[in-house]
């Protein structure tokens, strides 16, 4: 057994960046989290500061080593996970960003993605990336960036400029940035599964592709090494964040819970509830690709084996709307009330919102799409719009589980949950019930940074296989269907009306038709 007594995971996530120390036994031990500001410069537009993130990633840190009173030299390596698709590009000399990081539900590069699209549709590259050509991946942010920053072109074409997703922003940064270290320069890289968010990656081949990147005017120099998502990338080296230690995982947010949650063999499958909402199907070691709406993944890769790939569905708008509802509208002091809220009517009194804020995600795809409230009467109060708030994360967790179901042709027996909002009872029920099936909640629901650090422990040797890990979820809490399905037809009938009514309303730049 390590003589080490810890691992660390990092998890950059939408809203925050937090440290969680895990022990032997995988109980997390001592934590530290701190928020960013959301930047909403233009109508659709979400932006963060990369250098707060990164600021805020060594505050994380200090406060979990100190809350723990935690010595460096009992750690045996950290993980990496973060929110996956958010869009930084900086400078290799100075390590300052161009611009601010472009976030994963940020819709200004609708237009791009039209002309890249071009007749073949948004599916054009779905063979090659796994991806629909939308303003989800990171691709197009980087074209945007270098099309619209001052000078950023240049730049780049001369070398001086890099891009990454967050894990490559925290990774050079941990490395030591734009000092390097005893002449070394920083690691710029990142994993598998963040590579396979780009719109860049060949997800067979697991390299850059160079027609793709051609074909968005972003020069191959920018573009961060790939490396299996358990893998050596360094030590820390940067005083008071880590220094000395091993840097052993890096994996994107939902495929870390996928980790976490044990979902190791082909079939099993996790629904995500944090910002948005993001259900994983292992498909095994051959990509599988959708003809329902979900987008082809790699789910892990160990150095020296074949990558684990997924199906997925990603939806925008999950914990997010609850934020919306307490932040922009104030009907709600705080996230917990939500369900207190909604337990005051016994149902939604016709009232569902759809919360198409950047378009609709899987298995939909319609950047056209807006958000909707329909079915208001005077009957209506503020506790049914809560109601309808928990009540849309459920509608469209079964509208990506039947997209799976109807792809794999296999039936979800059972949906493993985790994220923050499954703390909320009423919506875990009103999940079995609308899906179905049995839902299960792991003791520990925050299964993402718990997924980067057992991935960094089993590249230390701090845990010896998988099986070990899958071994450690702790107790279940277990949902059972109750509701009647004539009354569950019914409303997700009503929903998939609402739905409906969402779609053709944001037209796309200069009056152009919406693909």
């Amino acid at each position: 057994m390590t003589a080490k007594k810890y691992v660390v995971a990092i998890d950059q996530g939408t809203t925050s960046t937090r440290c969680i120390l895990y022990n032997h036994d995988g109980d997390p031990v001592c934590s530290g989290q701190f928020e960013h500001e959301q930047i909403f410069p233009e109508r659709g537009w979400v932006e963060h500061d990369p250098m707060e993130i990164w600021n805020n990633t060594r505050r994380a840190v200090g406060e979990a080593m100190a809350s723990g009173d935690i010595n460096v030299e009992d750690i045996a390596a950290v993980g990496i996970t973060n929110q996956r698709e958010t869009t930084v590009v900086w400078d290799k000399n100075t390590g300052e960003p161009v611009y601010n990081a472009i976030v994963w539900q940020d819709t200004r590069t609708t237009g791009i993605c039209k002309e890249l699209a071009g007749d073949e549709g948004p599916d054009k590259w779905r063979q090659r990336t796994g991806l629909v050509i939308n303003s989800y991946p990171a691709g197009p942010k980087v074209k945007w960036i270098l099309d619209n920053v001052e000078g950023a072109r240049e730049r780049a074409e001369k070398g001086d400029l890099l891009f990454g997703t967050i894990d490559s922003w925290l990774l050079w940064n941990l490395t030591g940035g734009a000092d390097g270290d005893a002449g070394e320069e920083a690691l710029h890289a990142t994993d598998v599964t963040n590579a396979s968010r780009t719109l860049m990656m060949d997800i067979k081949t697991l390299k850059w592709d160079e027609e793709l990147c051609e074909a968005m005017g972003i020069p191959m120099s920018m573009l961060p090494e790939i490396r299996p998502s358990m893998a050596d990338f360094r030590t820390a080296r940067v005083r008071g964040a880590l220094p000395g230690v091993p840097i052993r995982a890096i994996l994107g947010d939902q495929q870390a819970a996928m980790f976490g949650q044990g979902c190791f063999r082909s079939g099993s499958a996790k629904n995500t509830y944090g910002t948005g909402l993001f259900l994983l199907l292992n498909t095994g070691t051959t990509p599988k690709f959708s003809d329902n709406g979900l987008l082809t993944t790699v789910c892990f890769q160990r150095e020296g084996e074949r990558p684990v790939y997924a199906l997925e569905g990603s939806v925008s708008m999950g914990g997010s709307l609850v934020q919306w509802l307490r932040d922009n509208l104030q009907l709600i002091p705080n996230a917990a009330s939500v369900e207190n809220m909604a337990r005051e009517v016994k149902d939604n009194g016709g009232v569902y919102i759809v919360p198409a804020f950047s378009g609709l995600f899987a298995p939909y795809w319609r950047p056209d799409a807006r958000g909707v409230i329909v079915g208001l009467t005077r009957y209506a109060n503020r506790n049914h719009l809560a109601r309808a708030v928990l009540e849309a994360t459920a509608y469209q967790t079964r509208d990506v589980a039947d997209a799976m179901v109807a792809d794999s042709g296999v039936d979800i027996k059972e949906l493993r949950v985790d994220g923050g909002m499954t703390h909320n009872e009423l919506l875990m029920q009103f999940q079995a019930d609308i899906l179905g099936v049995e839902v299960h909640r792991p003791k520990n629901v925050e299964t993402t940074a718990t997924g980067a650090a057992f991935a960094a422990g089993i590249g230390a040797n701090f845990w010896d296989d998988l099986q070990a890990i899958a071994n450690q979820r702790g107790d279940l809490t277990i949902w059972k269907p109750k509701m009647e399905q004539e009354e569950v037809d019914a409303l997700y009938k009503d929903w998939k009306r609402a739905v409906r009514r969402s779609l053709d309303w944001e037209e796309a730049p200069e009056g152009d038709d919406v693909f």
